[in-house]
């Protein structure tokens, strides 16, 4: 048999054996032991924090962090990154604060989401078919993009709090929860279910583990890849429009810091940064990881310095822990 023969032969009974959880893969449950390990601190050192009302809005701040990470997830699995989701969902939430005062929120929510999908779209044509680095089409893109956001807001802060309409979309409470939470929930488990039970899913798996053993075994690699670039553009773009709506106020520069928090979570749930591996739900609890850390800090009185110190050290260890297990597994 040939080699190319065995790595096809290899890669379908790799995608037979994608599923929702795997018992006895170690890397599945790493996450959820220092994610309990640190509720459980933070619930005997601090009064403030296992309560419904701390909890709840430590959710409803990171919705838009969830629905954005758990798009990347694909596109990091899949092989690829995205480095253009700050500058997007900034620029979601300028377009549609811009276009509520004048059109209305219909209107702002489509043409937001829109200007997501066709950002998403373009990384990921640039990225596939013109076969430049994703890391380097998404940075100029990010840079592209944020040049457009600064332009149409002049680089002001723009306010929706004569907008009541607009702050529904986020601040509406069902059941005791904000539609954000709820809204993040669905997109979760919709990915979730995309990623770990349709074909699509198991090709993206493929894509990411080993592209040329993919296209041998009939995969259409760019369409996956495109398909998941094309979903976090419109996942940042829903992120924007929703905290756009949670605090009534967009800027174009308010997503500096957010590709980072949300590459940051991705990785520390155990998605492989080089494809192939990873899960939406451990991206989730690694998001709520991170989340906990700050809410920690926060409650603790401890200096904020320390809190960059921290989450840079958990980057590295979970980057770290993904090369050594891709070594043991040689």
């Amino acid at each position: 048999m040939s080699p190319q023969a065995i790595s096809v032969s290899g890669l379908k009974a790799s995608m037979s054996e994608r599923r929702w959880f795997r018992p006895g893969s170690w890397r599945s449950v790493a996450i959820l032991i220092p994610f309990l390990v640190l509720f459980v601190v933070l619930s005997v050192g601090s009064p403030w924090f296992f309560n419904t009302t701390n909890l709840l809005n430590i959710l409803s701040q990171q919705s838009a962090t969830l629905i954005i990470a758990a798009a990347g997830t694909l596109v990091l699995i899949s092989g690829g990154i995205d480095l253009s989701v700050g500058a997007t969902y900034a620029l979601a939430g300028v377009v549609s604060a811009q276009v509520a005062l004048a059109h209305g929120v219909v209107v702002a929510v489509i043409v937001s989401l829109v200007v997501g999908l066709f950002v998403g779209l373009t990384n990921g044509v640039i990225s596939t078919l013109f076969r430049i680095n994703p890391l380097i089409a998404t940075l100029a893109m990010s840079f592209i993009v944020s040049g457009i956001g600064s332009s149409i807001s002049g680089g002001n802060l723009i306010v929706l709090t004569n907008e009541p309409s607009f702050a529904a979309i986020a601040q509406t409470e069902i059941l005791g929860v904000r539609t954000s939470i709820w809204i993040a929930l669905v997109v979760v488990f919709v990915l979730g279910l995309l990623l770990a039970r349709t074909t699509n899913g198991r090709y993206l798996y493929a894509a990411g583990g080993n592209a040329e053993a993919s296209r041998l075994a009939g995969i259409r690699v760019n369409w996956v890849r495109m398909l998941a670039f094309t979903l976090s553009g419109g996942a940042a773009a829903l992120g924007g429009i929703i905290d756009t709506s949670r605090v009534l106020s967009a800027q174009s520069s308010s997503g500096t810091s957010l590709t980072f928090t949300v590459l940051a979570g991705i990785v520390v749930g155990g998605t492989s940064i080089l494809g192939g591996e990873g899960a939406i739900w451990r991206t989730v609890t690694g998001v709520l990881f991170i989340a906990l850390v700050g809410n920690g800090f926060d409650l603790l009185g401890i200096n904020v310095l320390y809190q960059q110190i921290a989450l840079g050290v958990i980057l590295l260890v979970a980057v770290g822990i993904d090369a050594w297990s891709r070594v043991l597994r040689r």
